[in-house]
């Protein structure tokens, strides 16, 4: 009996062990060289597999190499913020794939094929190989098919153009603060004074955000924002060892801080929500507000069809985070080109004298500024916030002259087709935002080569909340003083998940 016990036991064992053998054999090596082998015979180019971690390693050596060599304000950024796609983009063409661990992933610069992916949103999904990017914010850059539809269906009231317009008070009161205390600043040292703008935008756009999203509440939604800046950097370390199977649920010094980060942000945000629910059930809660309108909106659906109350906090989250990020680094390489570029600096000077006079700037003249816009276009063509974005499929599918099999990601590289010569001529790599004097359709000649906010249905829900946001505080910044890049100035653009200067970006300011 005890013999017959034993067997059985070591037989299941044996099972156990052959069936997890088979899994990870075919997940580490069976499955990758299968879709590589596909996609060879499709007649596409690109790196061998290395069983696990696919070009990681590469990918990060590169990059690291890369943030250890600044580079002057005039070279062209895409060496070094993606120094890999850019040598794949040299070598293999238009059209490639790497390795994204065991994944292949493939490169289009096709603005048709780009086009397609943005407009067949349910067969060319977001990707979730990378867990650790929804700590941050899950929400509705995350979703996909009925929660997506649902939760962009009760969200885009928000960013209504009328509702945005009355969030333009609070554009304005956490812009005046930090140009003021710039003024004191300059005024210290007599006309002129050397300033790390960096720091002041980021804190701008994070109380800009905290005043629109949650009202009077916005000194706690600025630890959120402490937090998800803390996170993103933790995240970045563990980049490369997040793919290793387990390794997010080791109780490593920085797995713990993620934890406890994301435990803290979780306690603010409910604390805040039900602070609200209790104000709205006492008809004494403000509507106004990004949170206040994103309730009404969810109180109007049909049973069932509602968002829950963590839905709710997850779309707060990202408010939080798209919105800071997307508008700091947006402001921050737009007074960096016009450092160097001074005539363009002049022209939206003058236009922002012409429209507003000496009356603070509001709604209808901001949307009047044409050449401000035109140079917005050029640097989120130059300097996207992201580098690229990233498709999944699920089931095998035709993009093109290609059918790509089920199990592959698609790789929208928009820092190298907003720079590619063959699309924007042979002054790609310059600033000129005159390109953009009749729009962006006129300037990209119809086709899908200008995606800073992506593209179709999928299109950035808060770009006009950003933009109104970064006309706001470069009127009030180009009303006050002129600027010029400081000899200390470092050029040096590198991705924390957005565009960032990595050594700050000193200007001299001068009070006109």
């Amino acid at each position: 009996m005890e013999k017959t016990v034993t067997l059985v036991t070591v037989s299941v064992a044996i099972v156990v062990v052959s069936w997890w053998t088979w899994r990870t054999l075919k997940l580490v090596w069976f499955r990758p060289k299968m879709l590589e082998s596909y996609l060879r015979r499709q007649g596409l180019s690109g790196t061998p597999y290395t069983p696990l971690v696919g070009d990681l390693r590469r990918n990060f050596c590169m990059m690291m190499e890369a943030k250890s060599k600044p580079i002057k304000p005039t070279d062209d950024i895409s060496p070094r913020v993606v120094p890999f796609p850019f040598e794949m983009l040299k070598n293999h063409g238009m059209t490639f794939f790497t390795w994204l661990g065991t994944t292949p992933t493939i490169t289009i610069m096709d603005p048709e094929h780009i086009k397609e992916v943005f407009n067949k949103i349910y067969d060319f999904q977001k990707p979730h190989t990378f867990p650790l990017g929804e700590k941050l914010a899950k929400g509705l850059a995350t979703y996909d098919g009925e929660k997506w539809a649902k939760h962009r269906r009760i969200i885009n009231p928000a960013f209504h153009l009328e509702k945005i317009k009355n969030m333009v008070p609070a554009f304005h009161q956490s812009c005046s603060e930090v140009v003021g205390k710039w003024d004191k600043l300059v005024l210290d040292k007599g006309s002129s004074c050397e300033v790390d703008v960096w720091p002041g935008l980021v804190s701008m756009t994070a109380d800009v955000i905290s005043r629109t999203a949650f009202g009077s509440s916005y000194k706690e939604g600025q630890r959120i924002f402490e937090l998800q800046g803390e996170l993103a950097q933790l995240i970045i370390l563990t980049f490369l060892k997040s793919f290793i199977p387990g390794y997010l649920y080791l109780p490593t010094k920085d797995n713990r801080r993620i934890k406890a980060a994301c435990r803290e942000i979780h306690v603010i945000l409910k604390g805040i929500m039900n602070k609200r629910l209790r104000a709205r059930e006492a008809g004494e809660a403000p509507s106004d507000d990004l949170l206040g309108i994103l309730l009404e909106s969810n109180s109007g659906q049909t049973k069932g069809n509602e968002m829950s109350t963590e839905d709710v906090m997850e779309e707060c989250k990202l408010f939080y985070f798209a919105g800071q990020e997307t508008t700091s680094v947006l402001l921050v390489w737009t007074m960096v080109m016009l450092s160097q570029h001074q005539d363009w600096q002049a022209r939206a000077r003058e236009e922002v004298k012409q429209v507003f006079g000496d009356k603070e700037p509001d709604t209808e003249g901001l949307n009047q500024l044409k050449v401000m816009t035109m140079i917005l276009y050029e640097v989120l063509r130059l300097y996207p916030p992201a580098a690229q974005l990233t498709r999944a499929i699920h089931k095998e599918i035709k993009l093109g002259d290609l059918t790509l099999p089920g199990g592959v990601q698609i790789n929208l590289p928009i820092l190298l087709v907003h720079r590619d010569t063959q699309l924007w001529g042979n002054d790609a790599g310059e600033f000129k935002p005159g390109r953009f004097k009749d729009g962006v359709s006129k300037a990209t000649n119809g086709q899908v080569s200008f995606f800073p906010f992506a593209w179709g249905p999928r299109i950035c829900i808060g770009q006009n909340f950003a933009l109104m946001e970064t006309k706001m505080a470069l009127a009030l910044i180009l009303k006050k003083f002129s600027f010029e890049l400081s000899p200390s100035y470092v050029h040096a653009p590198y991705t924390v998940l957005t565009l960032h200067p990595q050594f700050g970006a000193h200007l001299i300011l001068h009070k006109l």
